[in-house]
């Protein structure tokens, strides 16, 4: 799991509360809070 704030390295997340997918191109890429419900947990 990782959470809001992190660098877990390029690739694609899924939101824990709504399913919605965040792409992080680059491994400094911080984790947003999720655009449509503004969680804060991830899965890879």
């Amino acid at each position: 799991m990782s959470s809001t704030g992190e660098k877990p390295g390029i690739g694609i997340y899924i939101c824990r509360k709504c399913g919605q997918s965040v792409y992080l191109n680059d491994s400094s890429d911080r984790l947003p809070p999720c655009p449509k419900c503004q969680g804060t947990e991830y899965r890879p």
